[in-house]
């Protein structure tokens, strides 16, 4: 063989490597099996993004739910009263819809003889719920209800038997000990106050007055004046307030 053919012998030869070597980065890089895919496909495993923004979401909207729920807790002016029946410590029953028909409003206070906060309102701190029955009992009803479970603090009849005697206190209080008509009225804190219009609406749900501390009564009571304008025959300017004191001992 000469040296032109086997120049010509060796060109043909490294042209056809050439082409299987381009032939085969093509098949690789278009295999979906290939080491890139495989790369990608590793480097994901065990790691699904699109469950993460699923269960993000999913949580993101049971929070709005709570935040929902939260912002519901406890009635506001204008809402119906629950009706509810419960006994008294003398074991007498009242119907909240034989209460609103009586008179010209009802006051509901949410009662613990062992809170400070209501502690403050009778005897030598203050004798702001006498008082207020005193002044008002011939036009309203005034009731106390204390939905403290079963040997938690200040519930029980007997506690509330010799508070009621001690405090001189001349409207009934209310033996919730279920909790049931507490929790339908959301109340969380004694003394919760509502007042309640014969037409069974919620005129005030509230605190008793602007003084949360512990110490004495406020300057300003809201429930004394949201039923001096009920009984003007004005309507009720602050409907609304936040409750203060102790939290409700529900189970």
């Amino acid at each position: 063989m000469n040296a032109k053919k086997l120049l010509s012998l060796l060109a043909v030869a490294g042209l056809a490597v050439s082409t299987f070597a381009l032939t085969s980065q093509v098949a690789l890089a278009d295999d979906p099996k290939g080491n890139d895919k495989s790369k990608e496909k590793d480097s994901h495993k065990g790691h699904d993004h699109s469950k993460d923004e699923k269960k993000a979401d999913k949580g993101d909207k049971s929070d709005k739910k709570s935040d929902k729920k939260d912002s519901k807790s406890g009635l506001t002016a204008g809402d119906m009263a629950p009706a509810f029946a419960l006994k008294d410590t003398d074991g007498k029953e009242h119907n909240l819809s034989d209460l609103v028909k009586a008179k010209k409003a009802v006051v509901i206070q949410w009662f613990n003889p062992d809170c400070p906060f209501v502690v403050k309102h009778y005897g030598k701190q203050g004798n702001t719920f006498n008082d207020l029955n005193t002044k008002y009992g011939k036009d309203v009803t005034f009731i106390a209800i204390n939905s403290g479970a079963k040997g938690k603090q200040g519930a029980g009849v007997e506690r509330n038997v010799k508070a009621k005697k001690d405090w001189k206190m001349e409207f009934p209080i209310l033996i919730d000990e279920e909790g049931t008509v507490g929790k339908a009225y959301g109340a969380k804190n004694t003394p919760t106050m509502v007042v309640i219009t014969p037409d069974n609406k919620v005129a005030y749900y509230g605190a008793i007055d602007d003084d949360n501390g512990a110490d004495g009564p406020g300057k300003t009571n809201y429930v004394a004046k949201a039923l001096d304008e009920i009984l003007a025959g004005k309507e009720v300017t602050t409907k609304t307030t936040r409750p203060y004191g102790c939290a409700v001992k529900y189970n």
